[in-house]
């Protein structure tokens, strides 16, 4: 199986810690081959759409360690075509580019993409935890996108909660993300200017959300696999920081599936499947679902490292991609003796 990452580039990766890395160094140990790429290297070359790629060159002994592997893997560059991959697994940082997905589209029909590139459109932004709908209003906090500065200001003062939570629809890491109170009203025009004012005039939309009470001690990050949870997580803020987000100083903790936690997951599993987003990340505090990670989640080595015996969740990964591609060449060959069937009738 030949499989390839489009992610941030390789020198950006975390050596002790990247979840992409970990899926990697997995494929590498099964036999597979691996290429990597990022979005502004995708190309077109005699209408084929191709990669300039960075390949990983096969290892006769995979070391143990992820830091050890990255050290000691080498690399060649490449430009390969996306259609004759079998799986495309889909690793880049927020926001989403449309641009990149037009150039996946081509391919979409021959190889295994993970997430769906239907499924990101829909879900590659905060709107799609906000807009889950009544019927899952029990399972989110009470939310209001907009970039109309009157109306956020409103919401504020008829709000009965003493603080909110502001930040950047396009936001991720915990990067732009306050908590606001009423007692300090005068600052929150300026606030609202700054994130939703750019110096050319354009504007940004802005979430803006109730506080959950227990957001303090920190979130629970679990990740997902074909709509069943498969890790989990809890995230504590570092000192004098709401932000639980582990690129923003916060600490990881073991952390046990609550029956309401396992409710929420059977509750919205189904739907992350339908929409073809089959590896996901869900941040959740006090039984509330806050965000929805659908291109890059992350948490894989923290939570491996945290249970005692400890975990392989890159395993149940690859596994599942395996099986889905599986699925795929035994279909085509099915189709292909059924045509034989007909042609030789």
């Amino acid at each position: 199986m030949n499989i390839c990452f489009i992610m941030y580039p390789w020198e950006d990766i975390d050596p002790e810690n990247d979840t992409s890395l970990a899926l990697i160094k997995e494929c590498v140990k099964r036999g597979h081959g691996v290429a990597t790429s990022t979005p502004s290297n995708l190309t077109i070359r005699n209408s084929v759409t191709c990669a300039f790629s960075t390949v990983v060159n096969r290892m006769d002994k995979v070391p143990l360690a992820l830091k050890a592997f990255y050290k000691k893997v080498t690399l060649r560059e490449e430009m390969l075509p996306l259609a004759g991959f079998d799986v495309i697994f889909f690793r880049a940082n927020p926001p989403l580019d449309p641009i990149m997905l037009n150039f996946l589209d081509s391919v979409k029909d021959d190889v295994f993409i993970v997430n769906s590139l239907q499924g990101m459109r829909e879900a590659n932004n905060k709107l799609y935890t906000a807009a889950f709908g009544d019927t899952h209003s029990n399972i989110i906090p009470a939310t209001h996108v907009s970039k109309n500065k009157k109306y956020l200001v409103q919401q504020i003062k008829e709000s009965q909660a003493d603080k909110m939570i502001l930040k950047p629809l396009n936001g991720f890491g915990g990067s732009g993300v306050i908590l606001i109170e009423k007692s300090a009203m005068s600052n929150i025009n300026s606030l609202l200017d700054f994130y939703i004012t750019n110096s050319d005039g354009s504007s940004n939309y802005v979430i803006l959300q109730d506080y959950i009470e227990g957001a303090e001690q920190g979130d629970i990050r679990i990740l997902l696999l074909n709509g069943e949870p498969v890790g989990a997580m809890k995230r504590v803020p570092a000192v004098d920081d709401h932000r639980s987000n582990v690129t923003a100083g916060g600490s990881i903790q073991k952390h046990t599936l609550t029956k309401a936690e396992k409710a929420l997951c059977k509750q919205i599993g189904p739907k992350l499947v339908n929409d073809g987003l089959y590896f996901v990340g869900i941040d959740v505090i006090g039984g509330k679902l806050v965000e929805v990670n659908v291109m890059s989640p992350g948490g894989v080595t923290y939570m491996n490292k945290v249970y005692k015996p400890k975990r392989k969740i890159e395993e149940k990964v690859i596994d599942f991609v395996e099986s889905k591609v599986e699925d795929k060449v035994q279909a085509f060959d099915r189709r292909m003796r059924l045509r034989k069937t007909v042609q030789d009738a």
